[in-house]
């Protein structure tokens, strides 16, 4: 999610990753393609694990942003040209809605949600606030503890965050404000946030970990891993979850439905679901199944989960919800 963009805004990377490219004698209409909205990292290790698995040469991975690669499955459905989706969860759900264009995905796997019929989680992200500890003492400023406490005054022009327009991190912001405030409080909430965050509103959910690194800003919203990999690396960051939640967005993986033609893919989607899981864990330490554990310090403090289903139509909602703060 890093280079999660959501559909809406826009912002589309769509470089292509011809990942297994295969060799010259390989005969491209037995090749499986997948498209995937993931990041470069996790891109890699479905590849490493698909090609010890025996499947190298036997796949294509074109790499898209989110709103790019949702604004095909919602526009082609199955006549989209990819074998495999891997893409947000909520974008999956939205198109087998809207398309019925997914097969079942049978798997002894148990996602803790619940899961579908059709899809099979993949990788979890979760929001938090991260903080520049140095540049927050040389400014004097308090530790935050709550998104609220980044709309004070004294964080003018010192917070950044992204664009839910841009950025599909960016809605884990606005799920958080919306579920704690309302829409009335939270509203007002978001434009004073908007109003500190000045040009600091980012359309990359990595660029608000990109300014506090720097010190160009002494605080944030982002991906919390991000924040816990920063400190790590012996950075002056920390990370803090926010009393409004640390909400969830997860990517699931899914099968195009071929007219039966799927045998294949639906063998290198599920090697993707089990066998890169625990690589894909370690990225993404969000723990997805039954029996799946992750270390503390991977644990938010304030998780919790959007009481209906995340759908695109949702997300169109929220991001109306911030337009009209920023007016």
């Amino acid at each position: 999610m890093k280079k999660s963009t959501i559909m809406m805004l826009g912002t589309v990377s769509s470089a292509i990753v011809l990942a297994a490219c295969g060799s010259a004698e390989a005969d491209a209409n037995k090749q499986v393609i997948i498209y995937s909205n993931a990041d470069d990292e996790a891109i890699e290790v479905m590849q490493a694990t698909l090609d010890k698995e025996g499947y190298e040469g036997k796949y294509i991975i074109q790499s898209f942003g989110t709103s790019e690669l949702g604004g095909k499955m919602m526009a082609e459905g199955t006549d989209i040209e990819a074998d495999v989706v891997t893409m947000a969860s909520y974008f999956i759900e939205s198109a087998q809605t809207s398309k019925s264009m997914f097969v079942d995905l049978p798997s002894d796997l148990k996602p803790k949600d619940g899961g579908s019929t059709y899809a099979l989680p993949i990788l979890g992200n979760v929001g938090s606030i991260f903080i520049n500890t140095d540049l927050l003492a040389q400014k004097g400023l308090p530790v935050p503890k709550t998104i609220k406490d980044l709309t004070n005054p004294e964080f003018k022009d010192l917070v950044s965050f992204p664009n839910i327009l841009d950025s599909s991190t960016g809605w884990l912001l606005v799920q958080a404000i919306m579920n704690e405030y309302g829409e009335k409080e939270g509203k007002q909430v978001l434009a004073d946030l908007i109003k500190n965050a000045g040009p600091h509103i980012e359309s990359s959910g990595s660029g608000p970990i990109k300014k506090v690194k720097t010190g160009e800003v002494a605080a944030g919203f982002g991906l919390r891993i991000q924040a816990i990999d920063a400190k790590n690396e012996g950075l002056p960051i920390d990370y803090i979850d926010p009393t409004e939640g640390n909400f969830t967005l997860t990517e699931s993986v899914a099968v195009v439905d071929k007219e039966g033609d799927e045998a294949l893919a639906i063998e290198m989607a599920k090697v993707i679901a089990t066998e890169a899981r625990a690589d894909l864990l370690k990225q993404y330490p969000v723990a997805l199944y039954e029996g799946e554990q992750v270390d503390d310090e991977y644990v938010p403090q304030y998780l919790k989960k959007w009481d209906t289903t995340l759908t695109v139509d949702l997300l169109e909602k929220h991001q109306a919800f911030f337009k009209e703060a920023q007016q």
